[in-house]
């Protein structure tokens, strides 16, 4: 089987590339000029030199495909149009492409985000039903990709993956609060428990081979995660153990955070590069339930995570400090 994984040289798309590779399959993986390949480096895998825009290289590469599993998107961006044209407009683009050289492929797998739902708003968990509602552009933007791969499910089989939060080998975002509770210091947002679903790479890496590999996926959307959610004073308490150290914790209230939102996204206006803070990311970690369910993968796709949170946890941490990255 033939695959092409975009965003393959990233956290998520290197993670399952490795697990193409491993079920045999030949992979092939966009690539822009400007992109480290150290976590593909020495693999076997074929490269596509170009970006999302590249039209005549995707179409020579796609009418091959068996599988086209679109990973790459952006969580930050300078403006509104910066989201939309990474994550809408380049799927857009990538679907027509595929519509016009292979219609007869095998699926067409979208990565997407719980951001394109938005957050739970009762104490009961989001599911594939929940009516979306994103809270940020970044939400919309993968919310808009997403009706646009539903177009084209009666034209050829296509299955949506929405992950939560995503953590494990490789990841540069979470990595943040390993290195800071390291160090010592445990910073919780806001005065009430927040509780949020989690997957880690592995797991996520197989529910989206599982929905590629399984009919019963076709035009269907799928949140990948651990049956349950779990709240900040429980993953600081797992980390504290897995670190051997305690950390003091300090609660941020929410006003502070915005403040310090609202100056970074003011200094980066001065920037060439977005910032990691602004008031849409404080508006997105204060909220209490970034909640989904996993119920309809465990049913239709058999997905089942194959790590706990401490073993998966321990996993990250250990790799972590085998690159001295804390």
């Amino acid at each position: 089987m033939k695959a092409l994984i975009t965003g393959a040289t990233g956290f998520v798309g290197s993670h399952l590339v490795d697990k193409l590779l491993e079920k045999n399959y030949e992979v092939y993986c966009l690539k822009r000029k400007t992109s480290s390949t150290k976590w593909l480096d020495g693999k076997n895998v074929k490269y596509v030199d170009g970006d999302l825009f590249s039209n005549e290289a995707l179409e020579a590469c796609i009418k091959e495909m068996d599988y086209v599993f679109h990973v790459a998107g952006v969580v930050k961006a300078k403006t509104k149009e910066g989201f939309y044209r990474a994550n809408y407009e380049a799927t857009k683009n990538l679907l027509e492409i595929t519509y016009k050289v292979n219609p007869g492929i095998k699926k067409f797998v979208h990565i997407s985000s719980l951001a394109a739902c938005g957050p739970a708003k009762t104490d009961k968990s989001v599911d594939e039903n929940t009516i979306p509602d994103p809270i940020t552009t970044y939400g919309l933007s993968k919310l808009k990709a997403e009706e646009e791969v539903e177009k084209y499910k009666d034209k050829f089989p296509v299955t949506i993956i929405r992950p939560p939060a995503v953590y494990g080998p490789r990841d540069t975002e979470i990595l943040i609060y390993f290195k800071t509770f390291s160090k010592g210091l445990n910073s919780v947002i806001g005065f009430d428990a927040k509780y949020l679903s989690l997957v880690y790479v592995e797991d996520l890496a197989d529910g989206i081979v599982l929905a590629a590999e399984n009919d019963a996926a076709n035009g269907q959307k799928y949140f990948i995660c651990f049956d349950k959610a779990y709240n900040w004073d429980e993953i600081g308490s797992l980390t504290s153990k897995l670190l051997g150290r305690k950390a003091l914790k300090i609660r941020l209230p929410h006003s502070v955070l915005y403040s310090v939102g609202y100056l970074a996204e003011l200094f980066s206006a001065f920037s060439k590069n977005p910032a990691t803070l602004n008031l849409e990311k404080c508006k997105d970690i204060t909220q209490l339930r970034w909640v989904c369910s996993n119920e309809k993968a465990k049913r239709e796709l058999g997905f089942k995570a194959k790590y706990t949170l401490e073993e998966s946890f321990k996993k990250t941490i250990d790799w972590y400090k085998e690159m001295k990255w804390i």
